[in-house]
């Protein structure tokens, strides 16, 4: 199906390197247009100067925004140009809410919506390999499924509209958790003096051993924390995580309230942009 996709941040640009290997890619869009037109030459396809220009070319539009006014403002500005039927994916981070209007707005111009946040970061995106959560139709998901299979090895369809994101939210909440048990665990052997590439090594291959560690151990150990997954936007999934809680329970969770503090205060030391591993600095610097 004819596909565009609408930012081109670190994922996009890379789910557009693989919609156009694939074959679906035939437009893009971007709010710097340098940008975009370097990705269009990669991935010879056209470059859409406005949204409902992007919007009349395509079968699927693909999102992939950083905030939940991002993702609305796209929809209100295409919904009068999008044909019927027409198929948008969001793949952004954002609130059950948001994309419950999302879905809302292009119904009534007879499009369909699916929230289709996915987990895999850098990495994922630029091998094909990220898992994708669904809200929506399952039948729309149907339609698009040969299409999204480009830029996600994983594709489960999770409930109705909402569903994707809430599912998200559960990730993110985890992600907070391993990120501060990883960073802490090894900020107390390294200050215990052992072979810390030795013990990654072995522990990596025990009940304890999970991706982070991994993928983002030995990073950190030699104060590499390029993203990744930038801190401040993890900052951001948290606070839609701690919205969402608040709708439900006049309790917090604890993972998601520390973790909000200890990145609040890196945002402010300047560290926002770093991967998310660098929470480590703060736990080297309690046991320093």
């Amino acid at each position: 199906m004819k596909t565009g996709i609408v930012g081109l941040g670190a994922m996009g640009s890379n789910m557009a390197r693989n919609l156009a290997k694939a074959g679906h890619l035939v437009t893009v869009f971007n709010r710097t247009l340098s940008t975009a037109k370097s990705m269009a030459k990669e991935c010879g396809c056209s470059i859409s100067k406005s949204l409902p220009s992007l919007a009349k070319q395509c079968e699927i539009i693909i999102i992939c925004v950083s905030c939940d006014r991002n993702v609305i403002e796209i929809v209100d500005t295409i919904k009068t140009s999008i044909d019927a039927n027409t198929i948008v994916v969001d793949t952004s981070t954002v609130s059950s809410d948001t994309a419950k209007q999302a879905a809302s707005i292009l119904k009534e111009y007879d499009s369909y919506f699916l929230d289709c946040p996915v987990s895999g970061g850098v990495e994922g995106a630029k091998n094909g390999s990220l898992a994708m959560m669904v809200g929506g139709d399952e039948i729309i998901l149907g339609m698009a499924r040969n299409t999204l299979e480009s830029i996600a090895s994983k594709i489960i369809y999770i409930g109705s509209t909402g569903s994707g994101q809430a599912t998200k939210a559960v990730n993110q909440i985890m992600a907070a958790g391993i990120n501060q048990a990883v960073t802490e665990a090894l900020a107390f052997g390294q200050a215990m003096g052992l072979p810390m590439d030795k013990v990654i090594d072995v522990i990596s291959t025990g009940a304890a051993g999970c991706w982070f560690l991994e993928h983002r151990g030995k990073t950190m150990l030699a104060g590499n924390y390029e993203p990744g997954f930038k801190l401040a936007l993890h900052h951001k999934d948290l606070l839609i995580c701690q919205s969402m809680t608040n709708s439900i329970s006049d309790n917090d969770l604890p993972i998601i309230e520390m973790t909000l503090l200890h990145y609040r205060r890196l945002i402010d030391e300047g560290f926002g942009d770093e991967d998310i591993s660098t929470l480590f600095r703060l736990k080297q610097e309690k046991l320093s």
